[in-house]
């Protein structure tokens, strides 16, 4: 497979959980209420999309069936192979090895240029390492799922849940952020959000990957976010990653690395109107085929503040601190800094 369409693979999964508009204002499309059974709404949705041809539906399928291979495999190998074919996509995959290297530059102005094309590659091999994981997440049992994945905090959380407030989880893009889902979808019925997928076969992959426990529920990116805030009163935890560059509509800039950066001010929105406690979630790749960490943090006080652009700032600090404890393992083949304030050179 060639290396920029196997980023376009990871990218892929990556982005289904977060494209989202979080105005207050977005209109309320169908009734979010018709969502509680995901299955049948997006699964409906998924005999809409474009239909692939024929040689291409064929290609996906045996796709899907080579990924599925993988699951069977020891995690500590899958790391090897990982690494491996992280270094030769690092090599080969130009593209993206510019974008990662120019948001390096960006974010750590103090590292010079071997040091940020170690982090590059590094980055690379932790990246790919991810999604060949990931087919353990689609397949693997339950029982290996919990020897893999380890939470911290979850009674923390429960504790909110169970005195009836609303839970906003912040989970930055790191690569281990699909785990770490699974985690909480293991424990808790949640919510998040789905962008439906062009090629229905890998849609159908992902969903059904999605839905594997419990009563998961899955949010349309064209729906408002008041479905958001129904879901999380009703009492299902937000799984919500903000930390995209979703363009100027409904962004603000604020600093991100000293940069600044086009943000979507969803956290604090989605916080008051749903009256909602924001906890951080940050799930960690462990090395050596150790599995995930994932760790669920203290609750924010003193959030929503009345400025919503300061709770948008204190979002970006809190996600560079994160980042900074494994710089490595943020999602940076993303163009974080594609959207410039306006006389802003593109960096790209």
């Amino acid at each position: 497979m060639a290396p920029e369409k196997l980023l376009t693979i990871v990218s892929m999964n990556v982005q289904y959980r977060t494209d989202a508009s979080c105005a207050a204002d977005s209109p309320l499309l169908p009734d979010p209420s018709r969502h509680e059974h995901p299955r049948s709404s997006l699964f409906s949705r998924y005999f809409r999309l474009r239909r692939p041809r024929g040689p291409e539906t064929m290609l996906s399928r045996l796709l899907v069936a080579a990924v599925w291979f993988l699951h069977f495999l020891p995690l500590p190998v899958l790391a090897r192979l990982g690494n491996a074919l992280g270094s030769l996509i690092f090599s080969l995959a130009r593209r993206r090895r510019h974008i990662v290297l120019v948001n390096l530059g960006l974010c750590f102005p103090h590292l010079d240029a071997h040091q940020r094309r170690q982090l590059a590659k590094a980055h690379f091999k932790v990246l790919t390492r991810s999604v060949l994981e990931r087919t353990l997440l689609w397949w693997a049992s339950r029982q290996r799922l919990s020897r893999m994945i380890r939470l911290e905090g979850e009674e923390r959380m429960r504790a909110l849940l169970d005195a009836g407030r609303p839970v906003l989880l912040l989970a930055p893009h790191f690569v281990g952020l699909d785990a770490g889902g699974v985690a909480i979808a293991m424990r808790f019925n949640s919510a998040s959000i789905y962008a439906v997928q062009s090629n229905p076969v890998f849609d159908r992959l992902l969903l059904r990957g999605r839905q594997r426990f419990g009563d998961q529920l899955l949010l349309s990116r064209q729906e408002s976010v008041r479905a958001s805030v129904r879901a999380m009163k009703a009492g299902r935890p937000l799984y919500y990653l903000p930390d995209m560059d979703f363009g100027k509509r409904d962004s603000i800039f604020v600093p991100f690395f000293g940069v600044q950066t086009a943000t979507v001010p969803g956290l604090s929105r989605l916080a008051r109107l749903a009256g909602a406690v924001v906890i951080p979630c940050v799930t960690r790749l462990l090395p050596g085929g150790e599995g995930y960490a994932v760790t669920v943090g203290e609750p924010w006080q003193d959030f929503p503040s009345a400025d919503v652009e300061a709770d948008t700032r204190r979002m970006n600090t809190w996600i560079e601190a994160a980042v900074r404890s494994m710089p490595e393992q943020y999602y940076w083949v993303h163009r974080r800094f594609k959207t410039r304030p306006p006389g802003d050179p593109r960096p790209y």
